[in-house]
């Protein structure tokens, strides 16, 4: 995934989930945030961000906020948009022999992020972005989601219907050597993903090459259940 009109700035300060202050070039602008998880260990005063220059020009802000430069130099994306982009890129190398590959399709009265056909199976697959790393372990989410432990709980009925059902953490960026759930913050959704795996959901992990303007999928890396 790649992006267009990027510029650089300084994190000043998060007033709510949806706007944040960033200095650019000397001035200070609101700018909108694309991912409403928390981020207090990446969004830090002077940190430097990156912006995605808005297409509307009658828009209240002009940019959009979607990676920040980690104290280690590395970058993370923060656009809850670009996951499924990058899983869409990244599903004939989860799935080759794919046959058809259709996004946002319902299952009873859920939606999942793909349905996926091969000579073998009908698949539904549901993808989370992943921008928390723990020591070296990338964890999802970083603050409780009970519409995330839903969807786990709907691919399971998936599966009991016939369904393969998958799950892919997309992990916004590199660094990390395995993936668990963040039972700390969620233990609900920790246990709603050890309930997938026990009844044949299957669970993946990627990591990203992000850059100031591109997010890739690179390596697949362990899953760990708490």
């Amino acid at each position: 995934m790649k992006y267009e009109n990027v510029v650089s700035g300084k994190f000043i300060s998060r007033p709510n989930r949806f706007i944040a202050h960033i200095e650019i070039n000397g001035r200070e602008e609101i700018c909108h945030v694309m991912n409403t998880g928390r981020m207090k260990e990446l969004l830090l005063p002077g940190a430097e961000v990156f912006l995605c220059a808005a297409k509307n020009p009658e828009r209240k802000t002009k940019f959009d906020l979607i990676g920040v430069r980690r104290n280690d130099g590395e970058i993370i994306n923060i656009d809850s948009i670009a996951p499924n982009k990058v899983a869409g890129e990244y599903v004939k190398t989860l799935f080759p022999e794919a046959k058809l590959i259709k996004p946002e399709t319902f299952f009873e009265k859920s939606r999942f992020d793909f349905y996926i056909e091969d000579k073998n199976d009908k698949i539904f697959l549901e993808v989370k972005g992943v921008t928390l790393n723990v020591d070296g372990e990338a964890r999802f989410p970083d603050a409780p989601t009970e519409r995330g432990a839903k969807h786990l709980y709907e691919l399971i009925e998936a599966k009991k219907q016939g369904f393969r059902a998958c799950v892919l953490f997309v992990i916004a960026m590199k660094g990390c050597e395995s993936f668990a759930p963040n039972g700390a913050t969620d233990p609900k959704f920790a246990k709603a993903l050890s309930d997938a795996k026990e009844a044949g959901v299957e669970i993946f992990a990627v990591d990203c090459k992000v850059t100031a303007d591109e997010i890739t999928a690179d390596k697949n890396i362990p899953v760990r259940l708490l």
